[in-house]
């Protein structure tokens, strides 16, 4: 009996760890663009060419939506400050799973009902 159960908690801690090691990769990938599209957002934004950026979070977030039906897309998401002449701002920069790019999002509400 307790060979099963040893089993069983193998299993789920092989399964989980092989998880952790795929967000790891994804976030190591992405880390590159994610860090262009925010630099690149802030030297627009604050017109200064020679901002720079430095990643301050990042993390793997799972889809809203899940079931057998449906599945939603796991996504890289950054925290990135980007700093110069004087200024700084920081950026949530999110590049979806399987995706060709980033997006950056500048601080704020995303929705007026959630202030």
């Amino acid at each position: 009996m307790r060979y099963r159960y040893f089993l069983i908690a193998l299993f789920a801690f092989l399964a989980t760890s092989g998880c952790a090691s795929n967000q790891n990769q994804m976030l190591d990938n992405d880390q590159a663009m994610a860090m262009q599209t925010a630099v690149n957002r802030g030297q627009f934004d604050m017109g200064c060419p020679s901002a720079t950026g430095q990643i301050i979070s990042r993390e793997v977030v799972q889809p809203a939506l899940q079931g057998p039906w449906v599945n939603g897309i796991q996504r890289a998401e950054f925290t990135v400050g980007v700093s110069g002449c004087g200024r700084r701002k920081s950026y949530i920069v999110v590049c979806p799973e399987g995706g060709n790019g980033c997006f950056a999002a500048g601080p704020g509400p995303f929705h007026p009902d959630f202030q």
